[in-house]
Protein backbone atom coordinates (compact mmCIF):
# COMPACT_ATOMS: atom_id res chain seq x y z
CA UNK A 1 0.00 0.00 0.00
CA UNK A 2 3.15 2.38 0.80
CA UNK A 3 3.61 2.36 -2.80
CA UNK A 4 0.87 3.58 -3.61
CA UNK A 5 0.93 6.10 -0.95
CA UNK A 6 0.60 10.14 -2.07
CA UNK A 7 -0.24 12.13 1.17
CA UNK A 8 3.50 11.45 2.67
CA UNK A 9 3.81 14.85 -0.10
CA UNK A 10 3.28 17.80 1.89
CA UNK A 11 0.29 19.04 0.37
CA UNK A 12 -1.70 16.03 -1.02
CA UNK A 13 -4.40 14.67 0.87
CA UNK A 14 -6.91 11.58 0.76
CA UNK A 15 -8.66 13.59 -1.73
CA UNK A 16 -5.83 14.42 -4.16
CA UNK A 17 -5.01 10.83 -4.19
CA UNK A 18 -7.71 9.23 -5.21
CA UNK A 19 -8.28 11.99 -7.81
CA UNK A 20 -4.23 10.12 -9.08
CA UNK A 21 -5.94 6.91 -8.66
CA UNK A 22 -8.40 7.89 -11.00
CA UNK A 23 -6.13 9.55 -14.26
CA UNK A 24 -4.19 5.84 -13.85
CA UNK A 25 -1.01 7.23 -11.51
CA UNK A 26 -0.85 4.53 -9.22
CA UNK A 27 2.22 4.46 -8.01
CA UNK A 28 5.38 6.25 -6.89
CA UNK A 29 7.13 5.59 -10.43
CA UNK A 30 3.83 6.42 -12.78
CA UNK A 31 3.97 9.77 -10.61
CA UNK A 32 7.53 10.45 -11.63
CA UNK A 33 7.21 9.02 -15.30
CA UNK A 34 4.05 11.36 -15.68
CA UNK A 35 4.99 14.33 -17.78
CA UNK A 36 2.28 16.68 -17.29
CA UNK A 37 -0.72 16.76 -14.69
CA UNK A 38 -2.88 19.87 -15.02
CA UNK A 39 -3.95 19.52 -11.61
CA UNK A 40 -0.51 19.77 -10.00
CA UNK A 41 2.20 22.94 -10.88
CA UNK A 42 5.23 22.01 -12.89
CA UNK A 43 7.00 23.54 -9.54
CA UNK A 44 5.43 21.01 -7.46
CA UNK A 45 6.02 18.41 -9.26
CA UNK A 46 9.30 18.60 -9.48
CA UNK A 47 9.79 18.68 -6.05
CA UNK A 48 7.25 15.79 -5.40
CA UNK A 49 9.06 14.22 -7.73
CA UNK A 50 12.05 14.49 -6.09
CA UNK A 51 10.51 13.51 -3.03
CA UNK A 52 9.08 10.38 -4.40
CA UNK A 53 12.36 9.21 -5.29
CA UNK A 54 14.05 9.78 -1.96
CA UNK A 55 11.14 7.94 -0.74
CA UNK A 56 11.72 5.11 -2.75
CA UNK A 57 15.59 5.14 -1.75
CA UNK A 58 14.17 4.62 2.06
CA UNK A 59 12.00 1.78 0.76
CA UNK A 60 14.99 0.26 -1.46
CA UNK A 61 16.76 -0.05 1.76
CA UNK A 62 14.34 -0.70 4.53
CA UNK A 63 14.52 2.31 6.46
CA UNK A 64 11.22 2.42 7.62
CA UNK A 65 12.36 5.13 10.15
CA UNK A 66 12.30 7.73 7.47
CA UNK A 67 8.30 6.90 6.85
CA UNK A 68 7.74 7.64 10.60
CA UNK A 69 8.52 11.37 10.06
CA UNK A 70 7.12 11.73 6.96
CA UNK A 71 3.89 10.20 6.84
CA UNK A 72 1.41 11.05 9.23
CA UNK A 73 1.06 8.63 12.51
CA UNK A 74 -2.49 7.62 11.66
CA UNK A 75 -1.24 6.31 8.22
CA UNK A 76 1.70 4.40 9.30
CA UNK A 77 -1.23 1.45 8.89
CA UNK A 78 0.08 1.52 5.36
CA UNK A 79 3.65 0.29 5.86
CA UNK A 80 2.36 -2.93 7.04
CA UNK A 81 2.73 -4.58 4.15
CA UNK A 82 6.10 -3.69 3.72
CA UNK A 83 7.58 -4.53 7.00
CA UNK A 84 5.85 -6.60 8.55
CA UNK A 85 8.38 -9.17 8.40
CA UNK A 86 10.47 -6.97 10.49
CA UNK A 87 7.78 -6.04 12.97
CA UNK A 88 7.22 -6.99 16.21
CA UNK A 89 4.26 -7.10 18.62
CA UNK A 90 4.14 -5.14 22.08
CA UNK A 91 2.06 -5.35 25.39
CA UNK A 92 2.71 -4.41 28.63
CA UNK A 93 1.03 -5.08 32.20
CA UNK A 94 1.77 -2.74 35.00
CA UNK A 95 1.24 -2.94 38.45
CA UNK A 96 -1.67 -0.48 38.66
CA UNK A 97 -0.62 2.89 38.83
CA UNK A 98 0.66 5.45 36.74
CA UNK A 99 4.61 6.72 36.21
CA UNK A 100 5.18 9.41 39.20
CA UNK A 101 2.91 7.46 40.98
CA UNK A 102 4.59 4.59 42.00
CA UNK A 103 3.60 2.95 38.24
CA UNK A 104 6.01 0.67 36.49
CA UNK A 105 5.79 -2.36 34.33
CA UNK A 106 5.47 -5.75 35.45
CA UNK A 107 5.26 -7.61 32.05
CA UNK A 108 6.69 -6.81 28.43
CA UNK A 109 5.36 -8.90 25.93
CA UNK A 110 7.18 -8.96 22.62
CA UNK A 111 6.14 -11.08 19.29
CA UNK A 112 7.25 -11.18 15.77
CA UNK A 113 5.01 -13.52 13.96
CA UNK A 114 7.55 -16.95 15.57
CA UNK A 115 8.71 -16.13 18.46
CA UNK A 116 7.00 -14.73 21.58
CA UNK A 117 9.62 -12.91 24.33
CA UNK A 118 8.38 -12.59 28.06
CA UNK A 119 10.49 -9.50 29.98
CA UNK A 120 9.46 -9.54 33.61
CA UNK A 121 10.15 -7.24 36.14
CA UNK A 122 12.91 -8.33 38.99
CA UNK A 123 14.36 -10.91 36.47
CA UNK A 124 15.24 -9.57 33.01
CA UNK A 125 13.07 -6.75 32.52
CA UNK A 126 15.25 -3.13 31.82
CA UNK A 127 15.52 -0.49 29.65
CA UNK A 128 18.58 -1.62 28.07
CA UNK A 129 17.40 -4.70 27.64
CA UNK A 130 14.37 -4.10 25.86
CA UNK A 131 16.14 -1.26 23.53
CA UNK A 132 18.56 -3.88 22.64
CA UNK A 133 15.51 -6.49 21.92
CA UNK A 134 13.28 -3.56 20.07
CA UNK A 135 16.69 -2.26 18.19
CA UNK A 136 16.15 -5.99 15.47
CA UNK A 137 12.62 -4.01 14.28
CA UNK A 138 11.15 -1.92 12.04
CA UNK A 139 7.86 -1.87 12.60
CA UNK A 140 5.72 -1.33 15.81
CA UNK A 141 2.19 -2.81 16.24
CA UNK A 142 -0.04 -2.29 19.82
CA UNK A 143 -3.41 -2.33 20.67
CA UNK A 144 -3.78 1.18 22.22
CA UNK A 145 0.01 1.67 22.93
CA UNK A 146 0.46 5.29 21.01
CA UNK A 147 -2.00 6.16 24.27
CA UNK A 148 -0.84 3.82 27.06
CA UNK A 149 1.85 1.03 26.17
CA UNK A 150 4.86 3.24 24.41
CA UNK A 151 4.48 6.43 27.16
CA UNK A 152 4.08 4.24 29.83
CA UNK A 153 7.58 2.84 28.81
CA UNK A 154 9.24 6.07 27.94
CA UNK A 155 7.80 7.71 31.31
CA UNK A 156 8.87 4.57 33.52
CA UNK A 157 11.97 3.26 31.78
CA UNK A 158 12.52 5.87 29.51
CA UNK A 159 12.58 3.20 26.47
CA UNK A 160 12.71 5.24 22.98
CA UNK A 161 11.09 4.36 20.13
CA UNK A 162 11.89 5.47 16.60
CA UNK A 163 9.94 3.48 14.23
CA UNK A 164 6.73 3.62 12.62
CA UNK A 165 3.89 2.58 15.21
CA UNK A 166 0.20 1.21 13.94
CA UNK A 167 -1.76 1.30 16.59
CA UNK A 168 -4.57 -1.22 15.80
CA UNK A 169 -6.80 0.23 17.69
CA UNK A 170 -7.61 3.37 16.15
CA UNK A 171 -7.10 1.93 12.57
CA UNK A 172 -9.80 -0.36 13.69
CA UNK A 173 -11.73 2.93 15.00
CA UNK A 174 -11.75 4.02 11.37
CA UNK A 175 -13.53 0.88 9.85
CA UNK A 176 -16.20 1.66 13.03
CA UNK A 177 -15.23 -1.23 14.89
CA UNK A 178 -15.14 -0.30 18.49
CA UNK A 179 -14.22 -1.70 21.66
CA UNK A 180 -11.46 -3.66 23.13
CA UNK A 181 -8.66 -6.18 22.16
CA UNK A 182 -10.95 -8.94 23.35
CA UNK A 183 -13.99 -7.58 21.12
CA UNK A 184 -11.82 -7.83 17.99
CA UNK A 185 -10.17 -11.03 18.90
CA UNK A 186 -14.23 -12.73 18.81
CA UNK A 187 -14.74 -10.25 15.53
CA UNK A 188 -11.71 -12.22 13.79
CA UNK A 189 -12.55 -15.98 15.35
CA UNK A 190 -9.49 -15.77 17.56
CA UNK A 191 -9.51 -18.31 20.55
CA UNK A 192 -8.01 -17.33 23.86
CA UNK A 193 -6.32 -20.54 26.17
CA UNK A 194 -9.13 -21.55 28.44
CA UNK A 195 -7.14 -20.77 31.69
CA UNK A 196 -7.08 -17.09 31.00
CA UNK A 197 -10.40 -16.91 28.95
CA UNK A 198 -12.44 -13.35 30.43
CA UNK A 199 -9.24 -12.12 32.54
CA UNK A 200 -8.68 -8.64 32.26
CA UNK A 201 -6.27 -5.82 33.06
CA UNK A 202 -6.95 -5.99 36.67
CA UNK A 203 -6.66 -9.33 37.23
CA UNK A 204 -3.72 -9.02 35.72
CA UNK A 205 -2.96 -6.55 38.32
CA UNK A 206 -4.33 -8.90 40.85
CA UNK A 207 -2.31 -11.55 39.57
CA UNK A 208 1.27 -9.62 40.01
CA UNK A 209 0.24 -8.91 43.65
CA UNK A 210 0.26 -12.34 44.14
CA UNK A 211 3.50 -13.62 42.13
CA UNK A 212 5.18 -10.59 44.77
CA UNK A 213 3.71 -13.06 47.29
CA UNK A 214 5.85 -15.84 46.08
CA UNK A 215 3.05 -17.54 43.48
CA UNK A 216 4.85 -18.86 40.94
CA UNK A 217 1.05 -19.73 39.66
CA UNK A 218 0.11 -16.78 39.35
CA UNK A 219 3.22 -15.45 37.47
CA UNK A 220 3.02 -18.38 35.17
CA UNK A 221 -0.95 -17.14 34.30
CA UNK A 222 0.30 -13.62 34.45
CA UNK A 223 2.55 -14.59 31.30
CA UNK A 224 0.14 -16.52 29.96
CA UNK A 225 -2.30 -13.54 29.64
CA UNK A 226 0.45 -11.16 28.21
CA UNK A 227 1.34 -14.12 25.57
CA UNK A 228 -2.45 -14.14 24.56
CA UNK A 229 -2.49 -10.25 23.95
CA UNK A 230 1.05 -9.71 22.36
CA UNK A 231 0.83 -12.73 19.93
CA UNK A 232 -3.17 -12.06 18.76
CA UNK A 233 -1.91 -8.47 17.81
CA UNK A 234 -0.47 -10.14 14.70
CA UNK A 235 -3.11 -11.65 13.77
CA UNK A 236 -5.66 -8.47 13.83
CA UNK A 237 -3.36 -5.94 12.47
CA UNK A 238 -3.21 -8.39 8.89
CA UNK A 239 -7.35 -8.10 9.30
CA UNK A 240 -7.83 -4.00 10.09
CA UNK A 241 -4.91 -3.32 7.84
CA UNK A 242 -6.56 -5.61 4.77
CA UNK A 243 -9.87 -4.05 5.74
CA UNK A 244 -7.98 -0.27 5.90
CA UNK A 245 -6.65 -1.03 1.99
CA UNK A 246 -9.88 -2.08 1.02
CA UNK A 247 -11.78 1.29 2.42
CA UNK A 248 -9.30 3.47 0.84
CA UNK A 249 -10.46 1.95 -3.10
CA UNK A 250 -7.43 1.44 -4.23
CA UNK A 251 -7.96 -1.77 -5.73
CA UNK A 252 -10.69 -0.69 -7.85
CA UNK A 253 -8.27 1.23 -10.15
CA UNK A 254 -5.79 -1.80 -9.77
CA UNK A 255 -8.06 -4.00 -11.65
Amino acid sequence: MIRNTFSILNGIGEKLERRLWRNGILTWDDFINASDLDFISPDKKKLFDYNLFIASRHLVDGNSGYFRNVLRRREHWRLFDVFKGDAVCLDIETNGFMPGNGGYPTVVGLYDGFDYRCFIKGENLTAENLMQELSGYKYLITFFGSVFDVPFLERSLGVKFGIPHFDICFGARRLGLNGGLKKLETLFGIERDEAIKGMNGYDAVLLWRQAKKGSTEALQLLVMYNKEDTVNLMDIARNVYEQLRASTGIQEYLQ
